[in-house]
């Protein structure tokens, strides 16, 4: 695999495909396929990113076979293309290990060889500028599946898989001449900070079903803020939010839904979040494309639920 590369323009544009739930090549996975083929076409992508639930394990026949046809729309152009684990992914009838290594014998598999330390599907890919060296990174982890029993709800991003992300920061701000180099992270659950964000800042979009975030906070959004590289976060999981925001500096976003074979609502189109950067560290650019074919630049307004409130408090406590 050849490494990623800004374009002549200084641009580089990636497509989020989330929550294909694909299962047995059933009517609903082929309306899956003709979505995402019809998003390529349109948009052009320089790399594809899966952001979890591939396939839903539950309800799949041939585990390996059902993967391969979910990143086929990919793999079967030969476009640079890579993913994380969502928490239905290899629940059953499929390792993590066996999936990623099906997946490196693909065309345009984007995954490396040598995967993080703290465990398979933590991995980053630079991509590489003008002069030759990276100057932008995106850093792609695995956020797991559930939580212990006494705890419940979703899984959280580990202290190891943490503390490899602030290492490799370190490392690649050290070959940036101690600059942090600009960051992308990509993930499938949300973290907690996507439920503060909707309660307490401007939002853009919908959040039709709540924040399925972990219980326990362990540190990932922190981690992020005070190495000051990751410029936006980008996540799935919950079906019906498709909102963005920005939280200290670090812009969260929801995918649109891809897959048919998921739950959805009938007045939440199925579609794909697209995202552009830029080699000069121009704020990077996001919007949606629907599978009406419409490109979305700007999502309702959505105001802060405590607003009001926060702001009764803070003009109480100010002399």
């Amino acid at each position: 695999m050849q490494p990623l590369r800004f374009r002549p323009d200084g641009s580089f544009r990636i497509v989020q495909f989330t929550d294909l739930h694909w299962q047995n090549d059933e009517v609903n996975d082929a309306r899956s396929r003709v979505l995402m083929d019809q998003i390529i076409v349109e948009e052009q992508p320089d790399l594809i990113v899966f952001t979890g639930d591939m396939i839903h394990c539950e309800y799949v026949q041939d585990h390996r076979a059902a993967f391969m046809n979910a990143v086929a729309a990919a793999s079967d152009r030969h476009m640079p293309w890579a993913f994380v684990f969502g928490n239905h992914d290899a629940e059953t009838g499929i390792t993590k290990e066996q999936m990623t290594t099906a997946a490196q014998r693909l065309p345009g598999c984007a995954v490396p060889l040598q995967q993080a330390a703290c465990g398979i599907g933590n991995y980053d890919l630079p991509i590489i500028g003008k002069d030759g060296t990276a100057h932008a990174v995106l850093y792609m982890l695995d956020s797991g599946s559930y939580a212990p029993s006494t705890i419940g709800a979703a899984a959280w991003i580990s202290r190891e898989q943490i503390d490899w992300y602030v290492q490799a920061s370190k490392q690649r701000a050290a070959a940036n001449g101690g600059i942090p180099l600009p960051a992308l992270a990509f993930f499938h659950i949300p973290l907690p900070e996507f439920q503060q964000l909707w309660d307490f800042h401007t939002c853009y979009g919908f959040n039709y079903e709540g924040v399925g975030s972990p219980r326990l906070n362990s540190g990932m959004f922190t981690a992020m803020a005070e190495r000051g590289d990751v410029r936006g976060v980008f996540v799935g999981h919950d079906h019906l939010n498709d909102y963005w925001g920005t939280l200290h500096g670090i812009r969260l976003c929801y995918g649109r839904a891809t897959g048919f074979s998921g739950y959805g609502q009938e007045d939440m189109p199925r579609g794909a979040r697209l995202i552009e950067l830029y080699e000069d560290d121009r704020p990077f650019m996001t919007w949606l494309r629907l599978e009406n074919g419409e490109r979305i630049d700007a999502q309702p307004v959505h105001r802060p639920v405590f607003e009001d409130l926060s702001v009764q408090i803070m003009k109480r406590l100010l002399p």
